[in-house]
């Protein structure tokens, strides 16, 4: 950035040093056209439309001035990672540098220098809460927030949910600014919106847009996020800080860009306030998020699967799979049944529903619209809990990272993940240690059954593994064979 500044230096000293040394008579004859016989051109005149449009362009200052202060700066320190001494550092095989350390090892060992980081937040609360992304704060061990008027705090992470891409952070503080929150649900696309943010470290930045759509998928079948997508920019260092309109109210948080450089290239998401608020609330009750379930696979409805289920247009989420045993299959819903509404809220894409049913508090009866033989059809449904997993989890950089008595940690594939793998299963390894690493379990393969149980969740992983003796049998699918791995726990 500062290279370009100290470019321009030298064409201004030029531009001026030309200025002081032009004569006097040129100088004259420019200030004075008349005297050189010329007639002066009249002065340019903006027509009544151009000035209609200025006066129309909205003026942000006010704004800025009464919610900037509101807004902060959030930079953390991930503690770094323990090299053994002549061993390979924690780096992929995939590093240019990863043979020279696999040879050669590293002479010093010790521990890695910590990385650091930086984003955005905005305080809700005057005793100190304040949101974020759980990108810009997951597995630091230090977290420090600093004002506009440059105080600077220490924060607590209070949670974290990395469905929503949420993170709730605590000060110890009183009486700070607040931001007003708005209601993302009003918000129509060509209104103006603003941005303020640490874009690049530069705090306290300001920009401005439109929002360009509401309600937007990013391709991920499981996402619980309808993201507002806008053209304002967003670069990194705008992660966690807060989406304005035009009434000082936040709309949603600044989350993430569409970008084949890494940088903003006119597509930026952020994540509808009253999302991050529900997320917030349950953090800070209980320190966990609960989500609705209903144990179906859906798809989108194009114009051909319209035409083959006598649907007038496009409509509705597909079903493609009814998990036995589940909430849907005890509600009678069947595959090739079509959703079109839960409670009465029309569902227009089937990026719709996931967000609607993981709202719906478990436990609580939710009223299906179905289209099934070219008719519609009511069924009453009784909400699940979604199994937030993994239970056993990657230690992703946290202190404290569990892998449980095998030594795996798994996660849930997502239904793009399971139609690329071409797989039944739900659960794929993230990290194989221990025993379950001595067995020949390998990160990537798909957990299909355990002692002949199959295990569709972490919850249903965690508790077969409890209720296994000394010796556990994972039948497990690595490309396309499906193979048994005996694995000892005493191993």
């Amino acid at each position: 950035m500062h290279a370009p500044m100290r470019r321009l230096v030298p064409v201004v000293l030029l531009v001026l040093a030309a200025a002081c040394t032009q004569p006097p008579s040129a100088t004259a004859e420019a200030a004075d056209p008349a005297a050189a016989g010329q007639v002066a051109p009249a002065p340019a005149v903006a027509s009544p439309a151009e000035l209609a449009a200025t006066a129309a362009l909205p003026n942000f200052s006010a704004l800025v001035d009464a919610y900037g202060p509101a807004v902060v700066n959030v930079s953390t320190v991930t503690g770094g990672r323990q090299v053994r001494r002549g061993g390979v550092p924690e780096i992929s095989p995939d590093n240019p540098l990863y043979d020279f350390f696999r040879h050669f090892g590293d002479p010093r060992g010790g521990q890695a220098p910590p990385a650091r980081g930086e984003g955005s937040g905005f305080v809700v609360s005057a005793d100190g809460y304040i949101l974020t992304n759980a990108h810009v704060v997951q597995g630091a061990s230090e977290v420090t927030v600093r004002m506009t008027d440059r105080r600077e705090y220490r924060a607590e992470v209070v949670g974290i949910d990395r469905r929503t891409d949420v993170a709730v952070l605590k000060v110890d503080a009183r009486n700070l600014p607040v931001v007003r929150i708005g209601d993302a649900g009003r918000l129509k696309p060509g209104e103006w919106v603003i941005a303020i943010g640490s874009p690049f470290g530069f705090e306290n930045s300001v920009t401005a847009g439109i929002v360009s759509a509401t309600a937007r998928s990013l391709g991920n079948p499981d996402t619980y996020t309808p993201f507002i997508q806008t053209d304002v920019a967003v670069n990194p260092g705008n992660s966690g800080g807060p989406l304005f309109n035009l009434k000082g109210e936040v709309v949603g948080i600044n989350s993430q860009i569409y970008s084949r450089t890494g940088g903003y290239q006119g597509v930026s998401f952020a994540i509808p306030i009253d999302v991050a608020i529900g997320v917030k609330d349950q953090l800070v009750a209980t320190g966990h998020v609960q989500r609705g379930r209903i144990g179906v696979g859906i798809q989108e409805v194009n114009q051909a699967l319209a035409d083959s289920f006598r649907l007038s247009r496009p409509r509705g989420a597909l079903v493609s799979e009814v998990v036995d045993d589940g909430p849907a299959a005890e509600a009678g819903v069947q595959v090739g049944d079509v959703i079109l509404a839960v409670d009465g809220k029309a569902i227009e894409r089937s990026s719709e529903l996931p967000p609607i049913i993981a709202g719906i508090k478990p436990g609580r009866q939710a009223t299906l619209t179905v289209w099934r033989d070219q008719a519609e059809k009511t069924l009453r449904v009784k909400v699940g809990e979604l199994d937030e997993g993994p239970v056993v989890a990657a230690n992703d950089g946290a202190d404290g990272g569990e892998t449980g008595k095998l030594g795996l940690a798994v996660r849930s594939l997502t239904g793009v993940e399971r139609e690329q793998l071409n797989t039944v299963g739900r659960l794929v390894v993230e990290v194989a240690e221990g025993p379950a690493a001595i067995a020949g379990v390998e990160r990537g393969d798909v957990i299909l059954s355990v002692n002949g149980r199959q295990v569709a969740t972490p919850g249903e992983f965690r508790t077969a593994v409890d209720a296994a003796g000394a010796a556990v049998a994972l039948l497990i699918q690595r490309a396309d064979a499906q193979i048994f791995v005996p694995v000892r726990v005493d191993s």
